[in-house]
């Protein structure tokens, strides 16, 4: 476990690699969970300021969904997060399916496009890394869960590739956590990985 500030981090961030292979997988971390996308407090208002602006991107039974249940909905387990649709897999409803099966993102198109400045909710850009809130301990916890089978080619991408699961999620870390927290985590990841280097050279 590697603690920096107020954060548990587990080791398999630095251990693991990870690419995502949307080819692949499809974005289907986007409809495969128990519950929606989990939502920080401030994520509200941002998607009730944006929502207007991301509607073309929805499909129609997202939209309905949407003007029945609401933007978002509170998970005992989860806390706020996205609904989805039960019609579709439980897909999240900000998210929608093209001709070739792959998952957009509304919310990440229409940042793209220009349209909102938001990318996306910080738990979705993070994957496969989960964040739990602060326990009793004041601790913030930070684990890698990438799930078996629909993360396999992901896995197996970052293998290849040589890549660190903390260093393919730079951007969202940075957001969630501040780049003082990224430049602690890179120099203890890269001292861990000169100790391996060292060790296999023995």
């Amino acid at each position: 476990m590697i603690i920096i500030d107020d954060v548990l981090v587990s080791d398999e961030i630095v251990e693991k690699q990870f690419v995502c292979d949307l080819s692949k997988c499809k974005g289907g971390c986007c409809e495969d969970g128990d519950a929606g996308a989990p939502l920080e407090s401030e994520e509200l208002d941002i998607i009730l300021e944006v929502y207007d602006k991301i509607k073309p991107y929805l499909t129609e039974a997202s939209i309905k969904e949407i003007d029945k249940n609401g933007k978002y909905h509170y998970d005992r387990e989860f806390g706020w997060v996205t609904p989805t649709l039960a019609s579709d897999r439980e897909i999240c409803v900000y998210a929608k399916r093209d001709k070739k099966g792959m998952i957009l993102c509304a919310f990440e198109q229409a940042y793209n496009d220009g349209v909102i400045g938001w990318k996306k909710p910080v738990s979705c850009h993070l994957f496969p890394i989960i964040a739990y809130k602060a326990g009793k301990n004041g601790y913030q916890r930070i684990n890698y869960e990438a799930r078996e089978g629909l993360c396999d080619p992901a896995c197996g991408l970052g293998e290849k590739l040589k890549v660190p699961t903390y260093e393919f999620l730079k951007e969202p870390l940075i957001r969630k956590f501040g780049e003082g927290f990224y430049e602690a985590l890179d120099k203890i990841a890269k001292d861990y990985y000169d100790k391996r280097s060292e060790v296999k050279k023995k």
